[in-house]
């Protein structure tokens, strides 16, 4: 994997995903084991923020830290992007001074065109359409639980967001059966839709659609919730309250998916709207678990990326 960019789980081979799980287990081992690890000795990170970030910030920050290097961050406020420098000129003067770039944005094109003219990798840590890292660590802490993925079966309550379109192209490179649980007027990007059903029949797993609830969470192994409005949709807020409102995970849900079912949510969340409070706190979810993989996931990104081994 040296030298590329991870702009979507969709620039993934399967057996890169595999790595990515094989690494990040082999770096999270040596963080529990108080290990120390010197990868990025000696290596920049810039960390380009258009959107608001705790988990994002911090986990990449910390793990480039932990592995040796150090992180710069940058917003629109204290860089020339705020006045209008375009993103190209951004890309080829930061690929000068750093080792990796990551980028927190709105368009997927913004991405695309900073890794297009960038000679050092890029990774998406979030737009409106994609959240590889997030979805990585997801699936990083459902392999935890489960070892084998093949045929379990992983359902995201909510809205189809970008959340939901990087879990349904990484569920599907894992072999997991995925079902995505919207309104209608809510399903996930129709073309993401298409790439990943084409990648589920390749490995023999399914990604599918459905409206009803109690359809689909029953036998889940995963159960995955986030919030109604994401960034950048706040006044459509309480329409969304509206339309969302029975696509939640609460302790009926909970009922109908396996006993040994776990509860994700990628944070942050609404206790009391699209997760109810109990099952927040309950023995079946790993959301903290879920939350601290951030961390060992991208650092094993960021590892692969560099070309360690």
């Amino acid at each position: 994997m040296r030298g590329k960019d991870l702009l979507s789980i969709g620039d993934l081979s399967f057996a890169e995903v595999e790595l990515i799980l094989d690494k990040a287990t082999q770096l999270k081992k040596l963080y529990k084991e108080g290990v120390q690890c010197e990868i990025m000795r000696d290596k920049t990170l810039a960390m380009i923020f258009h959107k608001a970030s705790t988990r994002t910030r911090v986990s990449f920050e910390a793990g480039f830290a932990q592995m040796g290097g150090h992180a710069i961050y940058l917003d629109n406020q204290s860089t020339q992007m705020g006045r209008g420098e375009p993103i190209e000129d951004t890309a080829r003067v930061l690929s000068r001074y750093v080792d990796l770039i990551m980028i927190r944005t709105f368009k997927q094109e913004m991405v695309e065109q900073l890794a297009k003219y960038s000679t050092v990798p890029v990774i998406n840590g979030l737009t409106d359409s994609s959240h590889p890292c997030q979805a990585l660590a997801d699936i990083f802490t459902a392999y935890e639980k489960f070892k084998n993925l093949r045929q379990r079966k992983f359902v995201f309550i909510g809205d189809g967001n970008n959340v939901a379109n990087s879990l349904m192209m990484v569920c599907a490179k894992v072999g997991m059966d995925m079902v995505v649980c919207c309104p209608k007027g809510y399903f996930p990007d129709e073309k993401i839709i298409a790439a990943a059903q084409a990648v589920a029949k390749v490995v023999g797993s399914k990604i599918e659609l459905e409206s009803d609830v109690n359809i689909a969470a029953k036998n889940a192994d995963v159960l995955y919730t986030d919030v109604w409005a994401s960034m950048g949709q706040e006044d459509q807020a309480q329409k969304r309250k509206q339309d969302l409102k029975n696509y939640k995970i609460d302790a009926q849900v909970l009922e109908l998916a396996n006993k040994d079912c776990i509860v994700m949510h990628c944070l942050p969340a609404h206790r009391g709207e699209e997760i109810s409070g109990d099952v927040f706190e309950g023995e079946h979810s790993v959301i903290f678990d879920e939350a601290e993989n951030r961390l060992h996931v991208q650092k094993a990104v960021m590892a692969l990326l560099i070309g360690d081994k």
